[in-house]
């Protein structure tokens, strides 16, 4: 496990792979960190079954950052992914992106910010069937209520690779095809940050890569935040930092870690 999995390794025209440090004019938001969050929990039940899958977790992702978020089965990860997104309501604790409190809204707001400020990624990919690459792509924009009169569809399809299938639907594609239509939908309404949750989970080791490639794209050239939830050391070897779940808390937050690396704080997280 001694090579360098960053995607550009060994290239001559290879992205920078370290943070690149966007001020809050050059990402369009609020000053100060792109998503901060503050003695978050998540309990679920209650009484004896009660279960917490966050305890009192403090973390704030800096913007144009790629961090990678890892941790044993059960560990929390895909929970702090959703209280982020505010896809899920934590129990205790708050939320902010972009400078705005998620605990303050109502749901109507909050799908408001949810359109304008987080791209979400799937492991499954999530896309509409009987839509078209494209249309699966304009979908945010349309329900927002905005028309695409600058070209972004077409011009974000162009960015992923995919201007020659942009006619496609889901099932005339495979696997890293569809989650690059994924990717192409997450960045289309150009949002602070993009949550990803295990999206090469699902894919090859060569459409992975492709995957990840286009991801630390977005932040070196479009100065996005990514936060990513992932089990595979190489996938996490290509973000600028690395966190570390079990049981709920953060147990390990470390920048410039290579593949080796990871994969060793892995192995002494989970021994099994």
């Amino acid at each position: 496990m001694g090579n360098d999995h960053r995607p550009n390794a060994g290239r001559s025209d290879a992205l920078p792979c370290g943070p690149v440090n966007h001020d809050a004019t050059q990402t369009g938001g609020a000053p100060g960190p792109a998503v901060r969050a503050e003695g978050l929990g998540r309990r679920y039940g209650s009484g004896e079954a009660a279960i917490d899958a966050l305890r009192d977790v403090d973390i704030q992702f800096p913007r144009g950052e790629f961090t990678a978020v890892m941790g044993p089965s059960g560990s929390g990860k895909s929970t702090l992914l959703h209280c982020l997104a505010g896809l899920d309501r934590p129990t205790s604790g708050s939320v902010t992106i972009d400078g705005t409190a998620l605990s303050g809204l109502s749901d109507r707001d909050l799908t408001v910010l949810r359109r304008s400020a987080i791209g979400f990624i799937f492991q499954s990919f999530n896309l509409l069937p009987m839509l078209t690459a494209r249309e699966n792509v304009a979908l945010p924009l349309r329900i927002a209520g905005e028309r695409d009169s600058d070209g972004r569809v077409d011009a974000v399809l162009a960015d992923v690779g995919l201007a020659d299938r942009a006619g496609h639907k889901p099932s005339e594609l495979s696997g890293g095809q569809q989650q690059r239509v994924a990717i192409a939908r997450a960045l289309v309404a150009e949002p602070t940050v993009i949550f990803a949750d295990e999206p090469t989970g699902n894919l090859d080791s060569a459409s992975g890569h492709e995957i990840l490639d286009l991801l630390r794209r977005a932040v070196d050239e479009r100065g996005r935040t990514v936060v990513m939830v992932t089990h595979d050391p190489r996938a996490a070897s290509i973000a600028d930092r690395v966190v570390m779940l079990s049981d709920g808390r953060v147990v390990m937050d470390r920048a410039g870690m290579d593949a080796d690396q990871v994969y060793e704080a892995v192995r002494t997280l989970d021994p099994a």
